[in-house]
């Protein structure tokens, strides 16, 4: 139930977007960064930066180290799609533990954390 009420809050976010956002919080990231997180071309990741600037779920800005460089940081709308998808995680790990046990969704979790490639891509409730 949560994940339906996140996602009626959220129309036109995509799971890719989803992974951008995971780059970008909390201190924002420049496209080359996005690109790099992504496993796409600068110009994929400008595309979907353009996007998302489009729909004002995140904001181009100075670099605070690099003039040659923008800061693409999430908006007030960015934070609260990501904040929704933090519920949602949440509730399905709670639904997990309640019929799973603590111990069987840790190792469901640990098993998990195995295989996934490295990075910020994992829910923060994990």
């Amino acid at each position: 139930m949560l994940l339906l009420a996140a996602a009626a809050q959220v129309t036109d976010a995509v799971h890719t977007h989803g992974f951008a956002f995971v780059r970008m919080a909390p201190d924002g990231a420049t496209t080359a960064e996005i690109a790099a997180h992504l496993g796409v071309t600068k110009q994929a990741a400008a595309q979907l930066v353009d996007e998302l600037e489009r729909k004002g779920y995140v904001a181009r800005g100075p670099h605070p180290t690099d003039a040659r460089a923008r800061l693409v940081t999430l908006t007030d709308r960015g934070w609260a799609c990501t904040g929704a998808a933090d519920a949602a995680a949440a509730a399905f790990l709670a639904d997990w533990t309640r019929r799973l046990g603590p111990a069987a969704v840790t190792g469901l979790r640990d098993m998990l954390a195995a295989v996934v490639p490295p990075g910020r891509v994992r829910p923060s409730a994990w």
